[in-house]
């Protein structure tokens, strides 16, 4: 069964935060491990000071787990002090997947 659902997060890092938010990142990888519904995550880098995160999810309440969890708590935390604006977060509908 493929994933249906995602989230697709867009972030600035403040001028001179862009190795703290690399690494914040980074480090999130071991934290999504240990969510069974997060199908795919993906951290990755579109420029010098923006980031992004794609995942993916089998159902509304895998995706809606995932929102209530420990990523987005941590944005949530340490986001003003790394990011020059609020994360730019889509709920996303997969139409296909390879």
């Amino acid at each position: 069964m493929a994933p249906k659902y995602g989230v697709l997060a867009l972030v600035e890092a403040k001028p001179g935060k862009e190795q703290d938010v690399w690494d914040f990142l980074k480090g999130g990888r071991e934290i999504v491990l240990a969510e069974p519904g997060t199908r795919t995550w993906y951290a990755f880098r579109v420029n010098e000071n923006t980031f992004g995160i794609f995942d993916t999810f089998d159902t509304e309440e895998d995706r809606q787990a995932h929102l209530d969890g420990a990523i987005p708590a941590a944005l949530g935390q340490y986001g003003p002090e790394l990011l020059a604006q609020d994360p730019d977060i889509k709920l996303i509908e997969l139409v296909a997947v390879k």
